[in-house]
């Protein structure tokens, strides 16, 4: 926030959406405004629609009188878009303000296919998602969208993605913008990508695991990757590549999709595990396949996903011994009983007691909403910051 006495309409909002402080009085005492001045700046907020009185709150002087109105971010104003890309499948999902979801949908989407085909295909589903739940275009304010490969948070470009053939530094944010217009014929609304395991450990960290300073979540599916929220905030790196630990050479020989040998998505992956079992005489093409014969309890299945997370776990030690987190999440394609008990076989055994004395070691419980959620949960953070929220006041002219 700016200064005391200098505080603007998007810090008063934040202010009431972090709860912080949510009347008039209260508004007053954390920014050293005026009445005068917050009122002003609430009256903006208001006539955006994006601020709404709600009951009687605590009464703000010591000398007694009536209950002070409290103020509540309206999250009916708008409706946010998101996705969340897999290999050969996708989600999509309609979100309220709050992260709620009012409409979903899944299908097959192969992202070989290449980013023209597969974000057109998006804009049709997002059609149909506000068809479903009887939106408007107009209220839609923005697009989070969730991919399989490391993301330059500032063009919103995958960078040398190792399971995306074509993407590499393709104009994501506008293709999707202007898929969404052809389908919709809504103008133009801003577009934000991510990394999917980023999205997913940033739904899972605001949903289950709000006071967490340090989360990680390792999603175990075609390939591997881990995202960070320390403090809150997802951990990118200076570039993205942050969580990439899929490509973590481990010793062995494998060739991994990305030209290496020896990378941790080579041994340990759903794609890994599925080739095994089809080496074995088991039909499996994808780690969807490992998943769906590991919930009818096949024993084979069961047993090289337990190998796998051992050698995830063996990694997983120095990534807790390095970041310390609260929660070790894991999610995806392999998260079961048999994987997470050989996580925690090595994880516990190579990593020192400090490390992991305060550590819960947890599966996903958003499941395969949380890339959904997360995507949602960045949008809103992005649009209603501070900073933004004047240039939208402005805008909008108020």
């Amino acid at each position: 926030m700016t200064g005391r006495g200098q505080a603007s309409a998007g810090d008063l909002l934040e202010l009431v959406r972090s709860g912080r402080a949510t009347t008039r009085g209260a508004l007053q005492t954390a920014t050293g405004l005026s009445r005068a001045t917050v009122g002003q700046r609430l009256d903006r907020l208001f006539r955006a629609g994006w601020l709404r009185e709600g009951g009687g709150g605590p009464v703000d002087s010591p000398l007694g009188g009536r209950p002070s109105i409290t103020l509540e971010f309206d999250d009916a104003h708008a409706v946010v878009l998101t996705a969340d890309l897999d290999t050969r499948h996708a989600r999509a999902a309609l979100l309220s303000l709050t992260g709620e979801i009012l409409a979903e949908q899944a299908g097959t989407l192969v992202i070989e296919d290449g980013p023209d085909a597969v974000l057109g295909e998006l804009g049709h589903w997002f059609a149909e998602l506000l068809q479903k739940a009887g939106h408007r275009p107009d209220e839609v304010c923005g697009i989070g969208l969730a991919v399989p490969g490391p993301v330059d948070s500032e063009t919103g470009r995958v960078v040398q993605p190792p399971i995306m053939p074509g993407w590499d530094g393709y104009d994501i944010r506008g293709r999707l913008a202007r898929s969404f217009t052809e389908h919709t014929g809504a103008g133009a609304v801003p577009v934000l990508v991510d990394n999917d395991a980023n999205l997913m450990a940033y739904g899972e960290q605001r949903t289950s695991h709000p006071d967490c300073s340090a989360l990680v979540l390792v999603k175990v599916s075609t390939g591997i990757g881990a995202g960070v929220v320390v403090g809150g905030s997802i951990y990118r790196g200076i570039d993205g590549g942050a969580g990439d630990i899929g490509h973590i050479r481990v010793g062995a020989e494998a060739l991994c999709r990305c030209g290496s040998y020896g990378c941790l998505a080579a041994v340990a992956s759903g794609g890994a595990v599925a080739r095994r079992l089809a080496e074995a005489g088991v039909p499996a093409a994808s780690g969807s396949d490992v998943r769906d014969l590991l919930a009818a309890g096949h024993p084979e299945a069961a047993a090289y996903a337990r190998e796998a997370g051992r050698q995830v776990g063996d990694v997983l030690a120095t990534v807790v011994t390095l970041l310390n987190p609260g929660v070790l999440m894991i999610a995806g394609d392999l998260a079961g009983t048999a994987f997470l008990t050989g996580v925690r076989e090595l994880l516990y055994q190579r990593a020192l007691p400090r490390s992991t004395a305060h550590l819960e070691v947890v599966t996903s419980r958003l499941g395969d909403r949380a890339g959904l959620v997360g995507a949602g949960a960045m949008v809103v953070e992005h649009l209603y910051a501070p900073e933004r929220v004047e240039e939208r006041l402005r805008v909008l002219g108020v």
